[in-house]
């Protein structure tokens, strides 16, 4: 069973493994426990279903007694990771990231275990990037060379397009690397999309501490084009989203994202992932997700919102009162309905707010009428007052 438990720990939704999966098979059936972690940034307040991959994976290596370590990274979030990025980030005040993280042990606790038998820990980077002196940094850096840090593809990449890369962006990677040495830890984990990132805390720690790291990359959760799902323009799907609209969210998954999003995101076995009907199979999906996010009957009530609002085509009565505002935007943001007016604009010209009362399409020429429901986007529902 332990064997089985172990050969799943290193394939299931795992990328690769640095230097090889065959040495940390080795150290594992050894009997040794490992000291691991995975970092978050803080730059919003919400952890969200991309990082539900690397949580369900630390989950799986707490279960077996291997001590796991939740990073906050409210230092480098004031920098920002450049990964995948071609332009630079905002730059947030350290009051920003930890504002920002102040729930996250509360929401990653719908995964992880904090408390009882090997709970994990939750550390911040700010506790020792914060502290160190100048000098200090400079011969952390100096562990490091210019050509490994610029050889960096995205880097590559704004040079070829004559973009800039500003020098905290390339110091990054320096300061997310010296987590690993200040921790030292026996493994990292995070997506194939951090590769660099982590791989130069395995450099680092080899040149400062003289000691092997291993690093985990889980795959992503991406569509058929290599685009990121489970995030949409500034919403992402959160951890702690309410059962229905999580639920909603998963069903407008594309169909071949689902088999990754079962291996990734639930512990349903393999050989049980369903396959043929992409419309049940992505309410399976969306059920064991809410499920294990928040219970069986909320997961069930969720599905039972879903079908009946958009299989059998019924509104939901118990929609959410908001009053009117000075103007349908206005009235949609107040509400929290939208993120912001520029969201509320882009769904008007797709055609996404539905009157369900008169079964009409509504456009910005139109008004809110009293007492009709509405559909904004695919899965939220409003009544106005």
């Amino acid at each position: 069973m332990d064997e089985d438990k172990i050969t799943e720990l290193l394939t299931r939704g795992v990328d690769k493994i640095y230097p090889s999966q065959k040495a940390l098979d080795e150290v594992l059936r050894s009997g040794k426990k490992l000291k691991l972690y995975q970092g978050f940034d803080p730059t919003g307040d919400k952890l969200h279903l991309g990082h539900m991959v690397g949580l369900k994976k630390l989950a799986a290596w707490q279960a077996l007694g291997h001590h796991v370590i939740f990073l906050v990274g409210d230092f480098t979030a004031m920098v920002g990771d450049p990964s995948g990025k071609f332009s630079a980030r905002k730059v947030l005040t350290q009051q920003e990231t930890l504002a920002n993280a102040r729930t996250y042990k509360e929401q990653a606790s719908k995964i992880l275990k904090f408390d009882g038998n090997n709970p994990a820990e939750v550390l911040f980077n700010g506790d020792w990037l914060g502290k160190l002196t100048a000098i200090e940094f400079l011969k952390i850096a100096g562990n490091l060379t210019y050509s490994q840090m610029v050889e960096r593809d995205m880097f590559q990449e704004r040079m070829k397009q004559n973009q800039e890369i500003y020098t905290n962006e390339f110091l990054y990677p320096v300061m997310q690397a010296y987590d690993s040495v200040a921790m030292d830890v026996d493994l990292e984990i995070g997506g194939k999309d951090q590769m660099f990132n982590m791989l130069m805390g395995r450099k680092l720690m080899r040149n400062m501490l003289k000691k092997e790291k291993f690093v985990m990359t889980t795959k992503l959760l991406e569509d058929s084009q290599g685009m990121k799902i489970g995030k949409t323009e500034g919403n992402a799907i959160a951890l702690d989203d309410k059962p229905e609209d999580l639920y909603g969210k998963i069903m407008a998954f594309p169909d071949e994202a689902i088999a990754q999003c079962f291996e990734s995101l639930t512990a349903l076995p393999m050989n049980e992932i369903p396959v043929g009907n992409p419309l049940e199979a992505k309410k399976k999906l969306a059920f064991e997700i809410v499920k294990d996010l928040n219970d069986e009957e909320k997961a069930k009530k969720a599905q039972s919102f879903w079908e009946n609002t958009f299989q059998k085509k019924e509104t939901p009565e118990d929609s959410a009162e908001v009053k009117l505002g000075k103007n349908l935007l206005d009235t949609l943001v107040s509400a929290k309905a939208v993120v912001s007016a520029s969201a509320a604009r882009r769904l008007f010209a797709e055609g996404a707010v539905m009157d369900m009362t008169a079964d009409k399409k509504i456009t910005l020429k139109d008004n809110f009428i009293r007492g009709h429901i509405y559909r904004i986007g695919k899965h939220r529902f409003i009544k106005i007052k």
